[in-house]
């Protein structure tokens, strides 16, 4: 598995689709994902360089990179490419296969069992996943990642809610989902926000 989480975040990020990452006894089949490409993407939590927020980016490949947005909700990433080049994978929609009780008890708001882990951060919540887990190792025993024995059909397209240079998200269709799945989260684009 680390010779596949040691390429750049764009090759991983399809062969991720289809696996399976465990959280302390819930199982959830990965079905969407985003690539950032580090220091070189405007979209990355590496584009600005090194520093304390981001230094598990910069560590060796196959350990989870979480961080918190909105000032309410943590996202989480699979950290990939050698050790100093700081690409991730952002887990954004999967399906909850085993612990499904578990998962309904964290996301008591989710009308269906597809939308349990629908969005980066209803993953995590259903998951489980913390601010703590920043740093675990993806073959640990409290989180475990299992990469699907082929490749998943994939689809590609704009990431979302991110923009690029000039204001645009297509020059960036580094998200990946598994075409048709009732589990991948609808598209949104990057609104830029109002200056006043």
């Amino acid at each position: 598995m680390i010779d596949l989480l040691e390429q750049p975040s764009t090759e991983v990020a399809p062969r991720l689709l289809g696996g399976l990452l465990t959280v302390d006894g819930v199982t959830l089949r990965i079905t969407e994902v985003e690539a950032y490409l580090g220091e070189r993407d405007p979209g990355s939590h590496a584009f600005r360089g090194p520093g304390r927020r981001n230094a598990v980016m910069y560590g060796p490949p196959g350990h989870l990179y979480t961080y918190f947005t909105y000032g309410m909700h943590v996202c989480a990433n699979v950290v990939c490419s050698p050790e100093g080049v700081a690409t991730a994978v952002l887990l954004r929609a999967g399906e909850i296969v085993e612990g499904v009780e578990v998962a309904r008890l964290r996301r008591t708001t989710s009308r269906t069992d597809a939308g349990l882990a629908r969005g980066p951060a209803r993953l995590c919540v259903a998951l489980g996943i913390t601010l703590a887990d920043g740093g675990a190792d993806l073959d640990g025993p409290r989180v475990r990642l299992e990469l699907p024995a082929t490749q998943a059909e994939f689809a590609t397209g704009p990431r979302t809610g991110v923009s690029g240079p000039g204001g645009s998200s297509v020059d960036y269709p580094w998200r990946f989902w598994i075409p048709g799945d009732p589990t991948v989260s609808p598209y949104k684009a990057h609104v830029p926000k109002k200056r006043t």
